[in-house]
């Protein structure tokens, strides 16, 4: 039995306590808000720990000590998680929206910058890879939302996500926040197809890296690596609602 399937097996098993409504549901966006918004921020260096996340989102307390950014790309991300479920119900992802995502997420940090490509070249520390040249970027963007479009049901849901991630982060069209964009445009595409969302904890950061760099010339342990991290949300899930464990032959 491939990942895939096993993916789509516990996938049926959540189903069966969908739809998700009220406090419930409420409870399960909460929970991850705080855990993809501390994860995915601290994959890119931010100090704040998950307790300190939380204090922030929830009760709106800042850390003293902390860096200021720290605060504010936790605050940003909060609002472009929040922007992801408004997209729920779409089955389309457009480049508007990645813009979007982008500017929630970086006002705070540099408003002229918010939710505009970048006016100059960057490169990624420790790639051998060029990312995409300014000249091109708003090309790129369009034919890679043009792909998004017409290539979404060639793959299984988990494997266009994952690939989403990966063309978006080539490109690397903003001068800052490329991963963070990258990881809430793959979990809007999972979470529209009825999946869990990919969290990659700091931990797993090297291998994460690794396997994005690896992905020029073979993108299927990304691939894969990703479809682990969704069923491991879906093990989670089904633990916190008590929901029986499919039987995997």
């Amino acid at each position: 039995m491939t990942i895939y399937e096993k993916i789509d097996r516990y996938k049926l098993a959540i189903d069966e306590k969908r739809p998700f409504e009220g406090h419930l549901l409420h409870e399960i966006k909460n929970y991850y808000r705080i855990g993809l918004t501390w994860s995915s921020n601290a994959l890119e260096g931010n100090t704040l720990t998950l307790s300190e996340t939380k204090i922030l989102l929830e009760d709106g307390l800042t850390v003293g000590g902390k860096p200021l950014r720290d605060t504010f790309e936790a605050l940003g991300h909060a609002k472009a998680y929040d922007f992801m479920f408004t997209l729920l119900n779409s089955y389309q992802i457009t480049e508007e929206d990645a813009l979007t995502m982008h500017r929630m997420f970086y006002t705070g940090i540099d408003a002229e910058e918010a939710g505009k490509y970048r006016s100059r070249p960057v490169f990624i520390t420790g790639s051998k890879y060029e990312v995409c040249p300014v000249e091109r970027i708003e090309e790129e963007m369009k034919n890679l939302f043009q792909w998004a479009c017409s290539a979404r049901n060639k793959y299984h849901p988990v494997q266009f996500a994952a690939q989403l991630h990966k063309r978006f982060v080539f490109i690397h069209p903003f001068i800052d926040g490329n991963g963070r964009v990258a990881r809430l445009l793959m979990n809007t595409a999972l979470i529209q197809d009825g999946y869990m969302l990919a969290i990659i904890p700091p931990v797993l950061r090297h291998e994460y890296i690794s396997l994005l760099e690896r992905a020029h010339e073979d993108d299927q342990p990304f691939m894969d690596f990703i479809a682990e991290r969704v069923l491991e949300s879906e093990k989670e899930i089904m633990r916190l609602l008590n929901i029986p464990f499919p039987h995997l032959s």
